[in-house]
């Protein structure tokens, strides 16, 4: 997960001269609605957040940024890994704005959410998963005409952004095949997330594993292999990626 992405690349006192600034943009309607903003970008823990976002909906119900509120808000619940809260913010997102990319990364959270979720005797187990497939592929698709939301980010920030997201809708595809054990499909969007960002260690170890399943055992290690020269990957990870080599090495010696 590209945790905080959107933080990352627009935050600060500035954000709502920002959004003031676009020349075909929404804007604040009042220098009360600025400091809500404010508080909104400001707030340093998604508790802080999601409690500034709510109070921006309620002080101000016609505003022009109630898809970005709900977004900051969906995002908070992402990372406290509150899974219900994620979807039914998620889904207020992209009702409110679907056609933008803070709408596709929302749908992607819902997507991610829903395959982490569902399990393998479920009894809905496929129309969850149908669900996440969908939401996951509109979300590719949103992505690759989307406006910047953020008019100060350079060419090369958005196109990076770009990609991030849409390697994040890549996994979740990878992520509800996994559920469905199908390991063809699995290995196939894991790839293509792996080519889109081929920073997010993570996705080579989902793929790893996915590869290790299907009993591609030398690729598997080839994949696996790459984690550990990657430089500043998270010791979890690393931990991770190296019990799925060793499980690797040891199912290809018993054949």
């Amino acid at each position: 997960m590209l945790k905080n992405l959107f933080l990352r690349l627009f935050t600060g006192s500035l954000a709502a001269a920002l959004l003031m600034a676009q020349d075909k943009a929404p804007a604040p309607k009042s220098q009360k609605e600025v400091d809500a903003l404010n508080a909104m970008f400001q707030a340093t823990d998604n508790d802080g957040r999601i409690k500034a976002a709510n109070e921006l909906l309620t002080k101000f119900a016609d505003t022009d940024f109630k898809g970005l509120a709900l977004y900051m808000i969906t995002t908070s619940y992402n990372e406290k890994k509150d899974t219900t809260n994620t979807i039914v913010y998620g889904e207020r997102t992209v009702d409110a704005d679907g056609k933008s990319a803070l709408g596709a990364h929302a749908r992607i959270m819902i997507a991610t959410s829903l395959a982490t979720t569902t399990k393998e005797f479920d009894f809905d187990k496929e129309e969850k998963l149908g669900r996440a497939d969908k939401l996951a592929k509109e979300a590719v698709e949103v992505i690759k005409t989307a406006a910047k939301f953020n008019p100060a980010l350079t060419d090369e920030q958005w196109d990076a952004a770009k990609k991030g997201y849409t390697a994040e809708a890549y996994i979740a595809m990878g992520m509800t095949a996994t559920v469905r054990k199908n390991w063809n499909d699995a290995m196939a969007n894991y790839k293509l997330a792996a080519e889109t960002d081929p920073t997010n260690s993570a996705t080579f170890v989902r793929l790893g594993a996915a590869q290790v399943s299907a009993a591609k055992y030398d690729d598997a290690i080839a994949t696996l292999d790459k984690v550990a020269a990657m430089p500043g990957v998270d010791a979890a990870i690393l931990s991770y990626a190296k019990a799925e080599k060793e499980k690797a090495v040891k199912a290809k010696g018993a054949k």
